[in-house]
């Protein structure tokens, strides 16, 4: 059973792995043996990801892109290439839900629905088509996108966010077919998840309560919590596990 899990000799591109989530999840490839490229906007913060990816035991090299710009995308992966000599699992998980863009529908601005879009969904897509240049080149490979409940249900003033997760989720299906078999595409929706990206939405107690109300764990989750569920989909242990959302969500009430 390890050795389903090992990812030894993996190149694995972690995006939006500055911080919580995406740098939970670097970390956690890289104790299961993978080579890990967090990437991010902001090199500084990428090698702290690069530090704690080593400290596990891993091997990493942060690489800054932008993944809503074409060219940054590719050189993202040109390098990785260079340097490791090929990608075999990409996380997306870069992504934004900024206060300017939360509302009532009519009082979204569409340039801030554009701008979540292209990150969330059209980031993802760009990269999952740059990386299945190199994954279809090797043995096959993985790609695990970061959705999220919001890609599942409904979520008040939170319009572009919802749009772009449930975009992940339904490109997430329709790659996998495309994909198949040499190339294994999931989504992980997390539930609420204690990150900096929450942390405002959570200054409030009465929402604290209210969505701890909603979570049959009666807690959030911690970053880490995600970096399983992330090593099971990008490794042997998920070999027949494609075109699937998985919720890790402590219960919410999101199917």
């Amino acid at each position: 059973m390890e050795q389903q899990f090992d990812l030894s000799g993996e190149v694995a591109v972690v995006t939006g792995a500055s911080r919580g989530i995406g740098r939970a999840i670097a970390i956690g490839l890289g104790s299961a043996g993978a080579t890990v490229v967090p990437t991010a906007r902001t090199k500084s913060d990428l090698e702290e990801t690069v530090s704690q990816v080593e400290a596990a035991g891993g091997t990493g090299l942060a690489i800054s892109s932008d993944v809503s710009e074409e060219e940054s995308v590719d050189e993202l992966f040109e390098r990785t290439v260079e340097e490791f000599g090929g990608v075999d699992i990409l996380v997306n998980n870069a992504g934004m839900n900024p206060e300017s863009a939360l509302g009532k529908p009519e009082t979204i601005e569409i340039e801030r629905f554009d701008q979540t879009l292209a990150v969330n969904l059209r980031g993802a897509f760009l990269c999952a088509q740059k990386a299945a240049e190199y994954l279809q080149d090797g043995d096959g490979g993985a790609i695990v996108n970061i959705a999220s409940v919001a890609g599942l249900v409904g979520l008040p003033r939170q319009h572009p966010y919802v749009a772009s997760k449930h975009g992940l989720v339904g490109v997430t299906k329709s790659m996998a077919l495309d994909w198949a078999p040499d190339v294994r595409v999931n989504a992980i929706a997390p539930g609420y998840v204690e990150t900096e990206f929450i942390d405002e939405a959570l200054e409030s107690d009465s929402i604290r309560q209210s969505l701890l109300d909603q979570t049959p764990l009666d807690r959030f989750a911690a970053p880490e919590e995600m970096a399983g569920p992330a090593v099971f989909l990008a490794s042997e242990a998920g070999s027949y596990v494609t075109g699937s959302c998985l919720t890790v969500d402590g219960g919410w009430p999101s199917k």
